[in-house]
């Protein structure tokens, strides 16, 4: 089933003034494009979308008014009888009465911004894209971490909760711990947040349920954030090749989008939260341009270079 939110939650989340209409607020949408009617204003209605939002602004507005006014009911009830979910306004736009008794009769929400035509879209877009778009659940402990957007991952008890303490502790941010809900914006921008019920608390073992928030101050938490580096822990396994350089990169993909992975192995005594927080940085620093495994292997060929044309 498609995912899809109310009108009436589109209409409070987005301060939209409801002029009538009110019995189609119930009205589910699940298209994440806005529609601008324009050519569908002049009876061509191939390519018509019904399942999008309707935005009128001063130019679709200005272009109906070319019509006489039973042209322009005939025309507003051609769009209508097609069911849109809402029909929003812009803030300069005058909503005449066939709009209020036209969406009376169709059941469908007549809404009024108090945002001009060009932020008001952007900003319908962003939220729909936000809420409409697919997710992945990823069992995991997200943060940030000096502005990283860490996403700690590895079986149940390897410690991911106790590292993600350790780090709150030291002054980074939690934003969701166990599940972390993934949805990708664009290619290449992975965004990671709590489920609505998760929100600001961290399960530790042995000690329970902390509130992150009350314990570390309002600083300790956020809602959501980019995720730029995937850290995974894994048991130590005697035998297996770890990588000591950096030199070779591993990704793991979500979606359409890869992001850099590194694999950290856990044995007693090793300070995960110190590990965690230098690999965060390391990659910090190569998204800045500098990869010190890169510059290390140069200046020693480079050395090496020297000393046997010094031979010579």
């Amino acid at each position: 089933m498609k995912k899809g939110i109310k009108v009436i939650q589109l209409a409070e989340e987005n301060n939209l003034k409801i002029l009538a209409g009110k019995k189609g607020l119930e009205n589910c949408i699940t298209e994440q494009m806005i529609s601008r009617p324009g050519i569908e204003i002049s009876g061509f209605m191939d390519f018509f979308e019904p399942k999008r939002v309707i935005l009128i602004g001063s130019k679709e507005a200005s272009f109906l008014e070319l019509f006489s006014e039973g042209e322009q009911e005939e025309k507003l009830r051609k769009i209508l009888k097609l069911n849109p979910p809402a029909v929003i306004f812009s803030t300069n736009v005058k909503v005449k009465d066939i709009y209020l008794k036209l969406g009376d009769e169709y059941n469908i929400p007549i809404l009024k911004s108090k945002l001009r035509t060009t932020p008001l879209s952007s900003k319908l877009y962003s939220y729909l894209q936000e809420y409409l778009t697919e997710r992945k659940t990823v069992h995991g402990v997200l943060l940030d971490i000096n502005g990283m957007g860490t996403l700690i991952i590895g079986k149940s008890g390897i410690g991911k909760s106790e590292t993600a303490l350790e780090l709150i502790k030291r002054g980074h941010i939690l934003i969701s711990d166990d599940r972390v809900d993934v949805f990708q914006k664009d290619v290449g921008i992975l965004i990671g947040e709590a489920p609505k019920i998760l929100e600001r608390f961290l399960e530790v073992r042995g000690i329970g349920i902390i509130d992150v928030v009350s314990m570390f101050g309002v600083g300790a938490y956020r809602n959501q954030k980019k995720i730029r580096l995937v850290v995974e822990l894994e048991k130590w396994v005697e035998g297996k090749s770890y990588d000591r350089l950096g030199l070779t990169s591993k990704t793991i993909k979500y979606f359409d989008t890869e992001i850099p992975k590194v694999t950290i192995p856990v044995l007693p005594g090793r300070n995960l939260a110190l590990l965690v927080e230098a690999a965060a940085m390391n990659q910090k620093l190569k998204y800045l341009g500098y990869h010190a495994a890169f510059n290390l292997t140069r200046d020693i060929m480079r050395s090496i270079n020297e000393n046997e044309k010094s031979k010579k």
